[in-house]
């Protein structure tokens, strides 16, 4: 990544659309495992109250029926889209009883895969076919790893910066390809710098020895850091590890990341092919269905990628066609562990340095990705995941050794000037200090998140499962005594109420039977 970001800046500046930087939209998606009162997983249904996980826009379940989705709308302004996560939190904890939230990322409290519950979606074919895609995740690579939670941020540029910036570069391709093939750099770069927000901001160097339950020959690599937490000394993300989300039937998958055609038809061609192992595991066995198909990818979401071009599908539709028919709408950037020190898993200056590190994505030079570099990006991510803190450590570019802390001050280097055009004429410079933070990470690795979070469960000689339980509930207090005002209160209790009412919509809207279903997804034309 050179400095053609710096050059698209300026020409921006000299024309006086520098606002059109400001107003990108930002959205998240935060995970957390429900947890009973004694510490361990909760087996208790997604709680009424909070509404259908099938239709609710804010709040759902991802694999578990114990794993709580919270989702806020888009919003240009990082520190409104952080409140609504804070009051989405808030209000959840209002009907959570003694039940609370797991302030980490990698899952404790769990008793092998029978403890953890597949989310339900009712009875509808849709509602039948997420719970279907789920069963065979746990089919294909057991439960454990499906309810490691992370939190996702959302990024799109503000929709009128892409014709200012087609105009600048004197670009006369039609606007939705430009739009695309934008979004798509961006994914590229994303990929080649991502260890950097791994490094920033994993928090997850241990794991409690609960997790590989089953897996105890996994569990032979890893050091102890007591009875009953293992780790790494030098880990930044095992969430993004290879005991993470790494599996190894997509090794042999060649997704491109070239132009919107020709990620559709590699994904895809992944969903439509064959794969030996899963087809011994069946897909309807004794008229129960395992899994939606024995194809290497069941449908698009089992692709495990750092970053996703996405478009809003309508219901029933591929996400795949979603693109095709109407282009890359947003990213989703996946590498974050939550921040444990926050209640509600991240703070303003992550969101700050997220949204600079995807405009500096956005507008920087990026050159299709070669075979070779496709692998040294993913090899540099694993292995800053598992060993980023180790002294000296060195990373992979261009066929060489590069220090890790040599090519991250290169890279905050080039932010520098994405910061100073997001920070404008506000004297604070809250995106420039938040970069100073951050420098600090690198010069000195014990600051980092991982490395504090290992330093405070040796000084109070806690195991992970205990550290982090103890400040589960320190935060699960927190949210409770947060205030929330009656009318946010009825808002939410009314949405509650009004996805119910849609799930009962969906339900009675269903005309074919769950194999009809299935088997028209996936012949949509054009899938």
């Amino acid at each position: 990544m050179n400095s053609g970001h710096e050059t698209r800046l300026d020409r921006l500046g000299q024309a006086g659309q520098h606002h059109l930087l400001r107003s990108g939209l930002k959205g998240l998606e935060k995970e957390s495992l429900r947890m009973s009162p004694d510490g361990t997983l909760a087996q208790t249904p997604h709680p009424r109250a909070l509404g259908s996980a099938l239709t609710h826009p804010s709040i759902t379940t991802d694999y578990s029926e114990a794993l709580i989705e919270l989702i806020t709308p888009p919003s240009p302004d990082a520190a409104t889209a952080l409140g609504q996560l804070e009051d989405l939190h808030t209000f959840v904890y209002r009907h959570l009883g003694d039940e609370f939230l797991l302030a980490n990322s990698m899952p404790c409290g769990i008793a092998g895969d029978d403890s953890i519950p597949i989310a339900r979606y009712g009875t509808s074919n849709i509602g039948q076919m997420k719970h279907v895609y789920r069963r065979g995740l746990a089919y294909r690579y057991g439960r454990a790893m499906q309810v490691i939670a992370g939190l996702h941020f959302n990024y799109s540029v503000d929709e009128d910066l892409w014709p200012a910036l087609q105009k600048l570069e004197g670009n006369t391709d039609p606007l939705a390809k430009f739009i695309a093939d934008g979004y798509f750099g961006a994914v590229r770069n994303v990929h080649r710098t991502v260890w950097l927000p791994i490094y920033l901001f994993g928090s997850s160097p241990a794991v409690s020895k609960s997790f590989f339950i089953g897996r105890e020959q996994i569990a032979a690599a890893f050091p102890e850091f007591d009875s009953g937490t293992l780790f790494r000394p030098y880990a930044t993300s095992l969430r993004m590890s290879d005991i993470g989300y790494r599996n190894d039937s997509q090794a042999s998958l060649d997704i491109s990341f070239d132009k919107l055609d020709d990620y559709v038809a590699s994904l895809t061609a992944a969903i439509g092919q064959p794969y030996p192992e899963y087809e011994r595991i069946g897909v309807k066995v004794d008229g129960e269905y395992r899994q939606l198909n024995a194809n290497i990818l069941q449908i698009e979401n089992e692709y495990y990628s750092s970053v996703r071009p996405k478009q809003v599908a309508r219901s029933g539709e591929k996400p795949t066609l979603a693109l095709k028919r109407r282009g890359v709408r947003y990213l989703e950037l996946r590498c974050m562990d939550l921040g444990w020190r926050s209640p509600v898993g991240v703070g303003l200056d992550e969101l700050r340095f997220l949204e600079i590190f995807m405009l500096y994505c956005v507008l920087a030079d990026s050159p299709f990705l070669s075979a070779a570099e496709k692998a040294e990006a993913s090899r540099n991510s694993l292995a800053v995941a598992c060993c980023g803190r180790t002294p000296g450590f060195r990373l992979f570019r261009a066929g060489s050794e590069v220090p890790l802390k040599d090519w991250a001050y290169e890279i905050l280097g080039g932010m520098r000037a994405v910061a100073k055009a997001l920070d404008g004429h506000d004297p604070e410079r809250p995106y420039a200090r938040c970069l100073d933070a951050k420098e600090a990470l690198i010069a000195d690795p014990d600051k980092t998140p991982s490395a504090l979070l290992l330093e405070e469960m040796s000084g109070n000689r806690e195991s992970y499962e205990e550290y982090t339980l103890r400040l589960s509930r320190r935060h699960a207090a927190t949210l409770r005594d947060r205030p929330l005002s009656a009318e946010t209160l009825r808002r939410f209790a009314r949405q509650a109420e009004e996805s119910w009412e849609e799930q009962r919509r969906v339900e009675a809207a269903d005309r074919v039977s769950f194999d009809e279903y299935i088997q028209a997804y996936f012949a949509q034309a054009g899938g």
